[in-house]
């Protein structure tokens, strides 16, 4: 990917050094295979870990406490973070003003271990996410190793692939999907609830592809390869691809994010096509997802 040079966002915000009140000293192995399971790229992960802890998302979050030590900010993985958060602000803000709209920026949190956000504080085991309570996305770089080594998905643009993923929840939030499916959800039995997750999800991957499109139309940032790492991550984290390495079978009616080939297919469309309006998954057929 072509990011070195490239402008930087001003909406990151280094958490790294601060220590979070009551964080957990140690996260256990069941915590770190659900994270795995459902992390990348899910909306909000403590809506699963709420089911176990017994709390729930949208906690209200007060500042974090501790003394603050961030790590410095010319460091490479911050200046990439940086770089690819700028592509998504120039993409969105472009399409947001086709659509007569004002894109609101949102604010991308590095931390480490632990987290507070406006959705309850988080381990950094829960993988990247975004807080619709906050408008921030959450990232922990340690993350991006584990990708590529836990996962076998290394590369930067599947790294990039991850943070435009998790803009594209926060371009839900905005447009008011987010808040429409969890409506739904409550009013549907647990399988109906899950399929309506999975298309959330499926169209955050759309917007991901969308991001690449046309920050590599603007911006020319992709290189020979590249395509292939951002559809490689997204075929090592669908729901069948974890759930069989995970347990060596599948149980579909569990999926919240997709199946590694729907998660390639509706990449790819928004990558091939650029079409905001073709990233409608909740308006057609399941077997058509």
């Amino acid at each position: 990917m072509r990011w070195r040079g490239g402008e930087e966002s001003d909406n990151v915000e280094d958490r790294r050094g601060l220590k979070v009140p009551g964080g957990a000293k140690g996260v256990g192995i069941g915590v770190i295979v659900i994270a795995l399971i459902a992390v990348l790229m899910g909306g909000d992960p403590s809506q699963l870990l709420g089911l176990l802890s017994g709390s729930g998302a949208g906690v209200s979050a007060g500042p974090d406490a501790g003394t603050s030590a961030p790590r410095g900010e010319d460091d490479e993985q911050t200046k990439f973070v940086k770089v690819v958060l700028n592509t998504t602000e120039e993409v969105w803000n472009d399409l947001f003003g086709k659509m007569g709209r004002t894109y609101q920026e949102p604010t991308l949190v590095l931390f480490e271990d632990m987290v507070q956000s406006a959705c309850g504080r988080q381990a950094s085991s829960v993988g990247p996410f975004y807080c619709p309570g906050d408008n921030q996305v959450y990232l922990d770089l340690v993350f991006f190793e584990d990708l590529s080594k836990k996962l076998g998905a290394p590369g930067d643009f599947a790294q990039a692939y991850v943070i435009a993923h998790e803009v594209g929840h926060h371009v839900q939030n905005l447009l008011g999907t987010s808040t429409e499916v969890h409506r739904a959800r409550q009013r549907l039995s647990e399988a109906e609830a899950n399929e309506m997750s999975v298309r959330l999800e499926l169209q955050a991957d759309f917007f991901a592809g969308l991001w690449a499109h046309h920050a590599h139309k603007k911006l020319n940032i992709i290189e020979d390869g590249d395509v292939e790492e951002a559809l490689n991550a997204a075929s090592q984290i669908g729901d069948d691809r974890l759930q069989r390495n995970a347990r060596g079978h599948v149980t579909p009616d569990s999926f919240t994010h997709g199946t590694s080939a729907q998660r390639v297919r509706w990449f790819r469309k928004g990558l091939r096509s650029g079409n905001f309006q073709l990233g409608d998954t909740f308006s057609i057929d399941a077997e058509d997802l």
